[in-house]
């Protein structure tokens, strides 16, 4: 890579946290037309809730952890090691984001290394696109000591990018390979568009046990990449796919065996968090709100408000008679409005989530 595209790279780094800013509501609720059933006579103490869960064969202590955001630029090394150490206090998870700029030009790997540096002990993900070879893959995960490989599937944005993509056809050989020849739990993921059934369904087929549904509903990276252009020609795409909410009920069309489902995009608080668990997701994945929060509050604020969601949780357990994050799918749950009318669209039982 040359100076030029190294330097432009890195500046399309920068303008993504700056735009991802700028769009960042609290307003959008992607999970307003979901209605949870709870009890006046729990059953349970809180002293007595575990928030602990499992997927890509670890265990988390609780079901909520930093989402892919950022690397890859001087600027966002900085954010990378504030989001790395509000992980490590509040005892969760993080991904970072995409590691193809430091697989291009190393001297930007310390912008990821730092994640681990900082959170030395902590479950860390790295984070490629089908683009990138099994090798460079390889050169990811070990950048990283990485627990988990993170690949996002991203063709909306591609599409709207006018540097981005433009071939995708080899994605799931790709993605089929990624599964046989890397020896760690691979999670792919959606960047704010969704995913329906049946793409659920082929990733299944291709091996892959773990999906982050990555809903509409939160960052807009097909706003972000319009708003780059500066032409506008892609405004349309700004409401395109599923929000988090359709994709875990699109879940439900077909029972699944064997596979595991993240829920992120929109996730606004613990109420939030907890629809998506009645509907089947193992753990919920956080990352406007974390930068929002960030940039606006400071980070030991911000510590303090994702240690405050463990308190809310598990208030939201006692609520629902709900002992473990296993349980959780038996609370019923009321599907009204939009949400209704996309699951008799696709012939979802939604009646059945009431019961």
């Amino acid at each position: 890579m040359d100076k030029k595209e190294a330097l432009l790279r890195e500046r399309r780094k920068d303008e993504h946290v700056t735009l991802a800013l700028k769009n960042y509501t609290e307003t959008e609720d992607a999970f307003s037309d979901l209605q949870i059933l709870g009890s006046s006579l729990p059953r349970f103490d809180v002293d007595a809730i575990s928030l602990e869960t499992q997927f890509a064969n670890h265990h988390f202590d609780f079901p909520f952890y930093i989402n892919a955001m950022t690397g890859g630029s001087q600027h966002t090394k900085k954010i990378n090691q504030d989001l790395a150490e509000i992980a490590r206090e509040v005892g969760i998870a993080m991904a970072v984001g995409s590691q193809s700029a430091a697989i291009s030009n190393s001297d930007l790997i310390s912008t990821y290394q730092i994640v681990r540096k900082t959170h030395p002990k902590g479950i860390l993900f790295a984070n490629v696109s089908p683009e990138i070879s099994i090798l460079d893959a390889k050169r990811a995960i070990d950048m990283l000591e990485a627990n988990i490989l993170q690949i996002h599937i991203n063709p909306a944005q591609e599409l709207v990018m006018k540097e981005g993509d433009r071939h995708f056809s080899h994605w799931m050989e790709t993605i089929k390979a990624y599964t046989e020849q890397i020896d760690i739990p691979i999670v792919v993921k959606e960047v704010g568009f969704g995913m329906r059934f049946e793409t659920v369904k082929l990733l299944q087929d291709l091996g892959v046990k773990t999906v982050d549904l990555g809903g509409r509903g939160g960052t807009n990276f097909a706003k972000i990449e319009n708003d780059r252009r500066r032409d506008n020609g892609f405004a349309f795409l700004e409401k395109w796919g599923l929000k988090t909410a359709e994709s875990l009920l699109d879940m439900h069309r077909s029972p699944f065996k064997n596979m595991e489902f993240i829920a992120s995009g929109g996730i606004r608080n613990p109420l939030d968090m907890m629809k998506s668990y009645i509907l089947g997701a193992k753990s919920v994945g956080v990352a406007g709100l974390v930068l929002h929060s960030l940039r606006n509050e400071g980070k030991n604020v911000t510590i303090e408000k994702l240690n405050i969601y463990k308190e809310n949780l598990k208030a939201l357990f006692v609520l629902t008679d709900t002992l473990r994050l296993e349980d959780a799918p038996n609370v019923p749950l009321v599907v009204k409005g939009e949400l209704q009318d996309f699951c008799l669209a696709r012939n979802i039982d939604f009646k059945q989530l009431a019961k």
